[in-house]
This record gives C-alpha cells, sequence and structure tokens, in this order.
C-alpha cells in the first residue's frame, strides 16, 4: 500500500512538474545579427522626389508584414512617399540592402540617410511619432545609446 502511495505521490509530481516546465518555450531570434541600412538610394523607389521616404520591406508570407504595411500606407502625404517592399516582388532591393529580417521600415530623409527604424512589430503611435520628430527635426542623436 505505501509503494502504491509513493508511486502515485511521484506521478503527480512528474504531471505538475511537466505542466510547469512544458509550457515555457524560448523564441530564438531568425537571424544571428539582424541589421538595418544606414542609407538608401532614393532613385531605387518611386517618388523619391519627396522630402521623407517610408520603407516597409515585408513578406507575404508573414502576418506582422502585413500589419506593419497597413501601418505605414497611412504615413503617405504630400511630403512622405510609402513604398512597399515585399520579397517576392522586390528580392533585389531586399538583397541590395541587406534586409534579412522583415518586418523592417525604414524612415529616410531627402538625401536617403535612414533617420529611423523599426525591426519587427511596431506600434502605430511609435511609427508615427518617429517620422513626426524627424520632420520637426526634434530627434535625439543619442536615441538607442547605452548610457
Amino acid at each position: 500500500m505505501i509503494r502504491l502511495v509513493i508511486v502515485a505521490a511521484v506521478l503527480v509530481i512528474a504531471v505538475a512538474l511537466n505542466k510547469l516546465f512544458g509550457k515555457r518555450t524560448v523564441l530564438a531570434p531568425t537571424q544571428a545579427d539582424p541589421s538595418m541600412p544606414t542609407q538608401v538610394d532614393r532613385n531605387d523607389f518611386s517618388e523619391s522626389n519627396k522630402e521623407w521616404l517610408v520603407l516597409a520591406f515585408t513578406s507575404s508570407t508573414c502576418n506582422t508584414c502585413a500589419d506593419i504595411e497597413r501601418k505605414a500606407v497611412v504615413l503617405k502625404s504630400q511630403s512622405v512617399a510609402v513604398e512597399i517592399c515585399e520579397y517576392t516582388s522586390h528580392r533585389e532591393l531586399h538583397k541590395k540592402y541587406a534586409i534579412d529580417a522583415v518586418p523592417t521600415l525604414l524612415i529616410a530623409d531627402g538625401q536617403g540617410i535612414v533617420r529611423k527604424g523599426f525591426l519587427g512589430p511596431a506600434s502605430a503611435t511609435d511609427i508615427w511619432a518617429a517620422l513626426a520628430r524627424e520632420r520637426d527635426g526634434l530627434s535625439d542623436p543619442h536615441e538607442g545609446d547605452c548610457n
């Protein structure tokens, strides 16, 4: 009888530990060191004459990319060009700018200097605020530095 109680207790503990630790998953990054370009050639994109350029590098198989596309297109205005660079139809641009993770969203100025970039999901508020800060010249040159 005591053996049966011990076996039952060990079983209950094993099941509890499995439930506790079985749900823990570590999400590994898709790339070891994804990076973003610091400069783009404005002539690679339509509407290269606009003051600002928002580029969304995406993939048609990525749900997060579709969300970034929806958030990017609303930024289009008289001074802001928005271009969606989907991987299948713009593979050469992904290769040229070494885009190795999607979604990647870039905000470039009139000279093609990338002023702000987002890798992965981003809120509409963060994207809009970043563009507004850059357009108004309010960006912090040390933003993102580790102090």
